[in-house]
């Protein structure tokens, strides 16, 4: 056992290792599921142990408790311009195993195409006005085990398939793989998990009409050409402890290290060859019921106008309400990314959790 786990972490290490800086891509993939791990400021690396371990950390999905856990989530940024919309299943297979499917679309909708507004005799026709949508796909297909071995240790992957569109203009395929671990001791928790693990590489293809390419031409604009980008390697650790305050009252605090290797970038720690984005959350709960909970992220030093910097952060909250041990409802208070102008939006998402389905298609709740 020992042993097939020494080859699990070479198997996790090398690619960052193996790859040189590239173009990196396929951003919409940052941006977090679920209300309680936004709220949490994506501190869920080591903590995740239900249907959205899909998309934080596979492993986590070998300690769902409930044999099927569905779980979606909407939301909207750029005052309601781009839609995000997240849904994922889980499903036991035995004791040790656990399959899972991931779907997220960030996508815009409704773009006027106006580069055909003006005609050959430069004539301006609002008729020529036509509309496109512009749509990340992310499918992510997992797989996450135990190891009666080894208690407490978990492994999980993930299969990626992206999907990007920008109308009928271009289109990209993208293909990628995750990997992680996590591992349980008394009341602490310990995560790493390795996102785009072999690369993840979209291959884009361009498919302008003759007007458009005369447009391109006219208007002094570089004609787009086939092409190929990658995301490299991002390695995540993260652990975590939970408290017993008595009385039914909790105490969870965790903290997660993302560390990137594609160039600078404006994090709390930066160099050219490594970036390491530090992230917290803590929860306070009441006898698994109700849970309050904020995040710290977002963390930078920014430039003002004097040229000095000065420390930035972002502050999540965000509340989880637990009914019967089979809905889950969570809201959270959050900036994703801090991009928009609109400083904060208001996310929702909700869990079920069941444990088998009658012959009669009814839901029997094994609490």
């Amino acid at each position: 056992m020992i042993k097939r786990l020494k080859i699990i972490i070479i198997f996790l290490f090398v690619p960052l290792f193996l790859f040189g800086q590239s173009k990196y891509s396929n951003e919409f993939m940052t941006l977090g599921v679920g209300a309680k791990g936004l709220a949490l400021a994506n501190t869920q690396v080591a903590l995740c142990n239900d249907v959205t371990s899909g998309y934080w950390n596979p492993a986590g999905l070998g300690f769902v408790e409930k044999n099927y856990q569905l779980s979606l989530m909407h939301a909207e940024y750029f005052a309601g311009i781009a839609k995000y919309d997240y849904g994922a299943f889980s499903a036991r297979i035995d004791k040790n195993q656990v399959v899972g499917l991931t779907i997220l679309r960030f996508g815009v909708d409704g773009i006027p195409n106006t580069t055909q507004l003006i005609d050959n005799q430069g004539n301006v026709n609002y008729d020529r006005i036509s509309y496109f949508t512009a749509a990340d796909w992310g499918i992510l297909l997992s797989y996450g085990r135990s190891f009666e071995q080894v208690k407490g240790l978990t492994f999980g992957a993930n299969v990626k398939i992206i999907r990007r569109r920008i109308g009928d203009f271009a289109g990209a395929w993208g293909f990628g793989l995750d990997a992680g671990l996590q591992y349980r001791l008394k009341k602490w928790s310990f995560g790493l998990v390795v996102k785009d693990l072999t690369s993840t590489f979209n291959a884009w293809t361009f498919n302008l009409s003759e007007e458009m390419t005369e447009t391109f031409i006219k208007t002094g604009n570089t004609l787009p050409e086939n092409g190929l980008e990658s995301t490299l390697p991002r390695l995540m650790l993260g652990f975590g402890r939970d408290f017993d305050l008595g009385k039914g009252f909790t105490f969870m605090a965790t903290m997660d290290l993302d560390m990137s290797f594609d160039g600078k970038r404006n994090e709390l720690i930066s160099s050219k060859i490594l970036n390491i984005n530090p992230h917290l959350g803590i929860e306070f709960g009441y006898k698994n019921i109700i849970f309050i909970r904020s995040g710290l992220g977002n963390m930078q030093f920014e430039p003002n106008f004097e040229n000095k910097k000065h420390f930035t952060c972002q502050i999540n909250l965000g509340v989880g309400v637990n009914i019967k041990n089979v809905v889950l409802l969570d809201y959270a208070f959050c900036d994703v990314g801090d991009v928009s102008m609109a400083l904060y939006s208001h996310v929702f998402s909700l869990k079920i959790m069941i444990n088998k389905f009658k012959k009669n298609n009814s839901l029997t709740q094994n609490l």
